[in-house]
C-alpha cells in the first residue's frame, strides 16, 4: 500500500455515493468523526455503506493501547455514571462480533462489573439465555450462554456496548427480550460513535418511556450520516462493478487485493498466491481458570488473574519474534478479539518494534487500493473453528501490503483445526504477506469441571495446585428431583453397604468408636397411617410452608444478593432449596442456580464442594440454605468451618449466615418465621428429599479431594412424595403474595439479630436432665423428627397442648416405645432427647427404647 498523503479514509466513498458523516468535530482532529471513522462498501443487501473504525481493532490494524484504552475510558465514564454502589450490580454486555474486545475493555473500565458477550457460536451443554436480532447485519443470530444463568437476572444496570450505535434497532431488541425476561430500572448504552438520526434518537425516547426504565448513552463523538435516497441502489452498483473487475484480473481465490479498475481510481492489485510454511508456535502458559473471553461470562477475579500472567505470556511471544522485527501485527479472530488485544497491549510494553492489533472477521466487504477508502486489501481464506451455520469465507483487511514483518496469529483452541493449517487457510495466506508467522493458541474456554473461573482469593496465603472436580450430579440419574431443581456436590455411593441398625450406630457414636456421618441408618419405611399423617399435614400446611418460603426468598434478594447462588446443606435443606428457587422463578423470573452440599457436624463443610463453588460463581454470591434451626450447632460448626476454609487454602467471601426456613432457636437473621411448627419434609428421610440418604464422610470412601458422599435410593421411588410435597407447596405461592409482601416490608425493617435463645434452653436442659450433652438434645419439631427416625431416642418433651403439629412425633414416639413428657415454659414446641450413655442392655428384646435405670 505504500505510505500516502494523509487523506480521511471515506473520501472514496464519499465522492461517489454522496454519503457525509456530520457532527461535532466532524473534521480529522484526534477524537472527531473523520480521525474515528473511515467509509467502505458492504456486500450486504441490507445496506450499502460501512462504517469502518480506526480505534476498533478489527478492519484497520492500530495501537493496541489506544483500542484498549478508547474503551477502558469509555468504562471509567460509566462508573461515575452509575456511581460505586450501582456499578457493583451492573453487568456489561458487548455485541457479537465486533464489539466483544470493545465490551471487555468498558468492562475492565467499570471495574467491578461482570462482562458477558453475544456470541453466533453455539456451544453443547450451555443453554441459551436469550437472543436477538442485529437487522442490517449480514449474520444475525446473537446467542447468549453465560455459564451462570443468573448472571442477566439481576436487577442492577444493565450495559450494552458495541461499536456504533445507527439505527438503534440491536439495541432496542437486545432490552425488549431481555426486558421480558429480567426487568430493571436502568440500562447505559455505550458506543464509539452515536450516529442515529433525529428519529432514531426519538424512537430510543419513546421505547424508554414504554418500558418504564431508564436509558443513558456514552459515546466518544457523536453525529449523523446522510445518505442520498437512491444510496442503496449505487453501492450495489458499486460493489457489483469492482467484484466483476477483481474477478477478471485476480485469478485465484484467496488472493489478496484491492479491487482493481479505471485509471485515477488509485486501485491496485496484490497477487499473493499461499506459502506452504510451518508457523513458530509460542506455548502461551495461559492461566488456568481464566476463559478465553466473556462468550460465558468473565469476572472481576478472572480478569486479576489475567492481569498477572499477561508480562509472562508477552515474554514468551516477544521470544519468538526475529530480532530485526520492525513492524508486528497481532491478529485476533473473529469474536476472540480481547485475549489478543490483551497480548498486544503487554507486547507493545515490552519491545522496540511497532505492534498494531486487528482481528479477522466473516463480514464480507469491498476492498479498494485507494488511500481515500477504509479497506484497502483483503486476505480471503476459509473458516476454521467448524462453524455451526457451515463453511464460509473469511477475511483479513488492510494485512496485506502494510510491511508487517511478523504476524502473531491468537485463535482459541477450538479454531487450531486442520482448515487453520491447510494449503489454502489462514496461514498459510498470511505466510505470503510476512516474512514470519506466529501462532499463539488460547485454550477455549467450556462450562466444565477442568475449566474453573478464578475464586476470591485471601492475599499472603499460598495457594495449591487444584485437581480436576468432578461435575455436580443431578436427577434423574441421582435423586428423583428435575436436573434443574438442584445439582448435587456429592459423590454417588450407591453402591456402598452403608446402613447399620440403629442401636449399633448409636452405640458406636456415643462411645466415641465412630462418628455418625461414617455409616447410615436404616431408611425409615414409614407405615401407611404415617404416611396418610403425613399427607394431612401437608395438607394443613402448605399455604404456611409457602409464606415462609416467600418470606425467607424475598429477605434473601433484597438483602443477600439480587442473584443468589443458593447452596442448601443436605438433606434437611435441599428441599427447602428447590422452593426457594421455585418461588424465585414463579415471582420475579429468576433461574437461581441451586447446589446441595454435605456439611457434617463436627468435621465441618465440604471443603472441595467449596473449591467448586468458588470456581464456579462469586463466593460472596453464595447463601447456604438449610430447613430449619434447633439449637443451632450447625450455624456454629459452618462459620468455624468457612473461617478455617479461609485461612488455609486463602478462597474467602462465603458468608456464613444460613437462610431458613423456620428459626425456633434465634440463631440467624434471615428466616421465613421463628414458630416451631411442622415442617413435612421433616415426617420423611429420603422419600420427600430426592430419595437422597444422608451424607456419608469416611476415609477410605471419600478422598481428600472427593465431595462427600451420599446414596440414591431408587429402589424406594414407589413411595417417594418429593415431587407431591413441592408441587403442593408452590400451588401456594399465589394465594400467600400479599401477606409475604407485609411480611417482608416488616421484617426488613425488624431487628432480627440472632438472640441465641434455644441454645440457652438446651443446655439448661441438657443439665436439668442429667444427660450433661447438649448433642443429645434435639430441640423443635424438625429436629425431634430426626431423632425418632434415626437416633436412639430416650423420651420427647413437648410443649403443653402443642396441637397437631405434633401428631405424627405422638405417633413414632407410640411405634418406638418412647414417652412424651408434656412441660411448661418449653420455648420449643417440642425437644427429642437422645438416650444418653446408650449400650445395647438399654433396650427390651423387640429394640425398643427403655427409660434409663
Amino acid at each position: 500500500m505504500g505510505t500516502d498523503e494523509v487523506v480521511w479514509s471515506g473520501t472514496w466513498v464519499a465522492e461517489r455515493l454522496g454519503v457525509e458523516l456530520v457532527g461535532d468535530g466532524d473534521g480529522q482532529g484526534p477524537g472527531g468523526l473523520h480521525d474515528l471513522l473511515g467509509l467502505a462498501l458492504r456486500r450486504n443487501p441490507k445496506r450499502a455503506h460501512l462504517l469502518v473504525s480506526n480505534v476498533l481493532g478489527k478492519h484497520v490494524p492500530q495501537l493496541p493501547s489506544r483500542v484498549y484504552g478508547a474503551g477502558f475510558a469509555l468504562g471509567e465514564d460509566v462508573r461515575k455514571l452509575l456511581g460505586e454502589e450501582a456499578a457493583r450490580r451492573a453487568v456489561v454486555l458487548g455485541y457479537a462480533e465486533t464489539a466483544t474486545g470493545l465490551g471487555h475493555a468498558v468492562a475492565d473500565g467499570v471495574g467491578v462489573a461482570p462482562y458477558l458477550h453475544s456470541t453466533r457460536r453455539p456451544v453443547d451443554g450451555v443453554a441459551t439465555a436469550g437472543g436477538f436480532e442485529e437487522s442490517h447485519s449480514h449474520a444475525t443470530s446473537h446467542l447468549l450462554l453465560p455459564e451462570d444463568p443468573a448472571l442477566l437476572a439481576g436487577e442492577g444496570p444493565l450495559v450494552l456496548v458495541d461499536d456504533e450505535f445507527s439505527t438503534g434497532n440491536t439495541v432496542l431488541n437486545t432490552i425488549r427480550d431481555l426486558h421480558e425476561r429480567y426487568p430493571r430500572e436502568q440500562y447505559v448504552i455505550v458506543a464509539l460513535v452515536d450516529m442515529r438520526s433525529v428519529r432514531d434518537r426519538e424512537r430510543l425516547e419513546e421505547f424508554a418511556r414504554e418500558i418504564g426504565a431508564r436509558v443513558d448513552l456514552i459515546a466518544m463523538a457523536s453525529g449523523t450520516v446522510r445518505l442520498p435516497a437512491d444510496v442503496l441502489a449505487k453501492g450495489q452498483a458499486l460493489v457489483a462493478r469492482y467484484d466483476d473487475t477483481a474477478a477478471a484480473t485476480a485469478g485465484a481465490p484467496g488472493t489478496a487485493m484491492g479491487a482493481p479498475g479505471a485509471p485515477g481510481a488509485l486501485q491496485g492489485l496484490l497477487h499473493a498466491p499461499p506459502v506452504a510454511a510451518t508457523p513458530a508456535r509460542v506455548e502461551l502458559g495461559w492461566p488456568g481458570g481464566v476463559p478465553d473471553g466473556g462468550r460465558h461470562g468473565f469476572g472481576p477475579a478472572h480478569r486479576a488473574l489475567l492481569e498477572d500472567s499477561l508480562p509472562g505470556m508477552a515474554e514468551r511471544i516477544a521470544g519468538e519474534l526475529p530480532e530485526d522485527a520492525r513492524r508486528v501485527l497481532v491478529l485476533g479472530f473473529e469474536e476472540l478479539m480481547y485475549a489478543p488485544l490483551r497480548l498486544a497491549t503487554a507486547l507493545e510494553e515490552r519491545v522496540d518494534a511497532e505492534v498494531r492489533y486487528s482481528t479477522t472477521t466473516r463480514s464480507p466487504v469491498l476492498a479498494v487500493d485507494d488511500p481515500g477508502y477504509a479497506i484497502r486489501t483483503r486476505i480471503v481464506f476459509p473458516a476454521h473453528d467448524n462453524p455451526a451455520d457451515g463453511p464460509g469465507a473469511r477475511y483479513a483487511y488492510n494485512v496485506a501490503g502494510a510491511g508487517f514483518d511478523v504476524v502473531v496469529a491468537v485463535v482459541d483452541s477450538a479454531a487450531d483445526t486442520p482448515e487453520l493449517h491447510a494449503p489454502d487457510g489462514l496461514l498459510a495466506r498470511l505466510a505470503a504477506h510476512t516474512g514470519h508467522v506466529v501462532l499463539a493458541v488460547v485454550p477455549s474456554y467450556t462450562p466444565g469441571p477442568s475449566h474453573m473461573p478464578g475464586p476470591s482469593r485471601i492475599p499472603g496465603v499460598p495457594q495449591r495446585q487444584e485437581p480436576p472436580m468432578p461435575e455436580p450430579l443431578r436427577g434423574p440419574a441421582f435423586s428423583s428431583y428435575a436436573p434443574e431443581d438442584v445439582g448435587w456436590l456429592l459423590q454417588d455411593l450407591s453402591d456402598v453397604e452403608l446402613e447399620a441398625p440403629t442401636e449399633e450406630r448409636e452405640e458406636a457414636i456415643q462411645s466415641g468408636g465412630a462418628h455418625y456421618a461414617e455409616s447410615l441408618p436404616v431408611e425409615y419405611q414409614p407405615s401407611p397411617q404415617y404416611q396418610q399423617l403425613f399427607m394431612a399435614a401437608l395438607e394443613t400446611s402448605a399455604a404456611r410452608i409457602a409464606r415462609a418460603v416467600a418470606t425467607v426468598t424475598e429477605t434473601v434478594l433484597a438483602e443477600r444478593s439480587p442473584r443468589p447462588v443458593l447452596v442448601s446443606l443436605a438433606r434437611a435443606g435441599t428441599p427447602v432449596g428447590v422452593l426457594m428457587r421455585r418461588y424465585a422463578q414463579h415471582r420475579h423470573g429468576l433461574d437461581l442456580p441451586h447446589y446441595a452440599v454435605s456439611i457434617v457436624r463436627g468435621r465441618g463443610i465440604d471443603e472441595t464442594a467449596l473449591r467448586w463453588l468458588a470456581a464456579h460463581h462469586d463466593p460472596a454470591d453464595v447463601v447456604f440454605v438449610d430447613g430449619w434451626t434447633g439449637k443451632g450447632a450447625i450455624t456454629r460448626e459452618l462459620a468455624e468451618a468457612l473461617d478455617n476454609f479461609a485461612a488455609t487454602t486463602g478462597i474467602g467471601g462465603f458468608d456464613p449466615e444460613i437462610a431458613v426456613l423456620a428459626d425456633p432457636g434465634g440463631c440467624v437473621k434471615t428466616y421465613g418465621t421463628r414458630e416451631d411448627f411442622l415442617i413435612p419434609s421433616a415426617c420423611l428421610n429420603s422419600t420427600v428429599s430426592g430419595l437422597i440418604s444422608r451424607t456419608v464422610l469416611r476415609s477410605d470412601l471419600v478422598g481428600p479431594d472427593d465431595f462427600h458422599g451420599a446414596k440414591f435410593y431408587r429402589e424406594l421411588a414407589d413411595n417417594d412424595v418429593s415431587g407431591h410435597f413441592l408441587d403442593t407447596v408452590a400451588a401456594r405461592f399465589d394465594e400467600i403474595a400479599d401477606a409475604v409482601d407485609a411480611d417482608v416490608k416488616e421484617l426488613l425493617s425488624a431487628d432480627r439479630a440472632p438472640t441465641w435463645e434455644g441454645w440457652a434452653a438446651v443446655e439448661r436442659i441438657s443439665e436439668e436432665y442429667g444427660i450433661h450433652d447438649v448433642n443429645l438434645v434435639k430441640p423443635g419439631v424438625g429436629e425431634t423428627t430426626r431423632v425418632l427416625l434415626r437416633r436412639v431416642p430416650w423420651k420427647i418433651l413437648a410443649k403443653r397442648d402443642a396441637g397437631a403439629d405434633l401428631d405424627h412425633v405422638r405417633l413414632l414416639a407410640e411405634q418406638r416405645g418412647v414417652p412424651v413428657e408434656e412441660v411448661d415454659g418449653l420455648p420449643y414446641t417440642c425437644v427429642g432427647l437422645i438416650h444418653p450413655k446408650y449400650t445395647r442392655g438399654a433396650t427390651g428384646a423387640d429394640g425398643k427404647a427403655v427409660a434409663a435405670k
